[in-house]
């Protein structure tokens, strides 16, 4: 008795993980196959690139430039125990193209955008209008779906350079202008340190996080009500919650994973 009121609920939420576990991989699967199968829904994808892409540009412009200006002071201090005050311009493009441009993007569109994509697919979910697709004998995954892929993969890249040059700038404003450090130096020792596999990296990161967003935001709402939280405005706010959550740790998660390969 004592055994079956310990292990009882144990049981039902490793059963629950590994159904949710089986159940998103077999969703990326199939979003990635419509995702690359023709035809496509133009005017659904254009609305989540204004959607994921254009209504972010806000939060990312402020955030970039700020978080350059930390950057440049945090690392202005450091490096002037050294008397590399001259390496301040690498160090901050460095830390921003390799590293904070795709996850804090990734963070913050997450926060603005995925939770409104996983709360706009929940209430489609629980009006029933995702079974209204499956009764006309549509596919919910072209119509809801695939747009939100490929919006992300198209917008994640973008969004992350805009962030790293609004990071290097924000940088270069505290660095120049309020530490005196010289334009010339902050510019062209960034050339020097900068090189493209960098770049690279950052790109390679912000298409992986956009591909796990998408895929854990629309998840969520997509199979809502298929947990304990109910069916109904209460379970869309988990979801939404869950999603937000899930998303920004298997984001830090995947981020190391990455950088330890590309060290």
């Amino acid at each position: 008795m004592l055994g079956q009121i310990i292990f009882k609920p144990v049981g039902g939420w490793f059963l629950r993980y590994l159904r949710d576990l089986g159940g998103s991989g077999v969703f990326l699967l199939n979003s990635l196959y419509y995702s690359f199968t023709p035809p496509y829904k133009w005017k659904l994808i254009i609305r989540q690139i204004w959607f994921i892409g254009y209504m972010s540009l806000g939060v990312i412009l402020m955030t970039g430039a700020f978080t350059g200006m930390v950057l440049a002071i945090q690392l202005f201090y450091v490096l002037r125990k050294f008397g590399a005050e001259s390496l301040l311009g690498p160090g901050v493009a460095l830390s921003l193209v390799r590293e904070l441009g795709p996850v804090f993007t990734a963070l913050m569109v997450t926060g603005r955008g995925g939770s409104a994509l996983t709360a706009e697919i929940g209430i489609m979910k629980i009006s029933e209008q995702i079974d209204s697709l499956y009764i006309m004998a549509l596919n919910p995954y072209k119509y809801i779906i695939t747009p939100n892929f490929i919006a992300a993969l198209i917008c994640f890249p973008l969004l992350t350079a805009i962030f790293d040059v609004t990071g290097i700038y924000g940088g270069y404003l505290v660095g120049v202008k309020l530490l005196g450090l010289s334009s010339g130096v902050y510019f062209e020792e960034m050339k020097g340190f900068v090189e493209r596999a960098d770049l690279l990296i950052g790109l390679y990161k912000s298409l992986s996080f956009a591909l796990i967003i998408s895929w854990v935001c629309c998840y969520k709402g997509f199979f809502l009500g298929k947990g304990s939280s109910g069916f109904g405005a209460r379970a869309v706010s988990k979801a939404t919650t869950d999603a937000v959550v899930m998303s920004s740790v298997v984001v830090l998660i995947w981020d190391y994973v990455l950088g330890s390969y590309f060290i």
